[in-house]
């Protein structure tokens, strides 16, 4: 959506917003309106070449200003805990997820794993677009994504009505498969670039890392989300970790 009077009403109707982008040196007029509306709302106000303009709405006459509309609808914290209901609660917190490929692996991954909800900031990440919900593969549709001011405040607000434990993934930490999953639960996967943000890691209780045997120093954020869920998973369905049992086939050769 482009053009200073269609991205006003879209503010003004309550629209849910991903994004607003301005035409850099563009400040005067209904533009000024536009972003202190949209920064009321807590909508992200970025400045924009015309060449950005132009790809975002496909017109040449944007006027210096071009809204990204939400393709999913959010959810509120309390459908997380709805959802939840009598059982501990798994959440997934992406600090910082810039690329909306990896925020919808993430939501995909956490939606099967059996994750409550995925809670993301409106600023400094990618959000509900249709790149992020193409690549969810419908999980955007199921499972509740919480769009928040503040991970911060939001950890705050889960401690306040849930007894959580929050465990961070990034390089410096335990063993993913050595800590405790059970109970009420929270997964901080950090950006792509940077990792978990200092402030958010300093209210978790936990880091967990996981092993990097080979030349490579990291992993996928998307990647890295979907292991350590699924050992989560695996300890809050009661799973034993174990050996498979060893047949041997004609030649006296072992297979699992």
């Amino acid at each position: 959506m482009a053009g200073r009077n269609p991205v006003l009403e879209l503010l003004r109707a309550g629209r849910e917003l991903e994004c607003v982008y301005i035409q850099a040196g563009l400040t005067g007029g209904s533009l000024g309106k536009i972003a202190a509306l949209a920064r009321e709302r807590g909508v992200p106000v970025k400045e924009a070449t015309p060449e950005k303009l132009l790809a975002l709405s496909g017109i040449r006459s944007h006027q210096g200003v071009a809204a990204v509309p939400a393709a999913a609808d959010y959810a509120r914290m309390e459908d997380i805990l709805e959802r939840a209901g009598e059982e501990p609660l798994f959440v997934v917190l992406a600090d910082g997820v810039e690329d909306p490929h990896n925020l919808g692996a993430i939501i995909r991954t956490a939606e099967a794993a059996g994750a409550h909800g995925v809670i993301i900031p409106k600023r400094r990440s990618a959000g509900l677009t249709a790149a992020a919900v193409k690549a969810s593969a419908g999980a955007a549709a199921h499972l509740p994504v919480v769009r928040v001011a503040n991970l911060v405040s939001a950890m705050e607000e889960l401690r306040e009505r849930r007894n959580i434990w929050f465990y961070c993934a990034d390089m410096d930490g335990e063993s993913w498969c050595a800590a405790d999953y059970r109970g009420d639960i929270g997964l901080v996967v950090g950006s792509e670039g940077s990792g978990v943000s200092r402030l958010v890691k300093e209210k978790c209780d936990f880091v967990v890392s996981l092993p990097m045997a080979g030349k490579v120093n990291s992993l996928n954020a998307s990647v890295a989300a979907g292991i350590v869920l699924y050992e989560m998973a695996r300890q809050r369905m009661g799973l034993p970790a174990r050996q498979p049992q060893r047949k041997t086939i004609p030649g006296g050769h072992d297979i699992a």
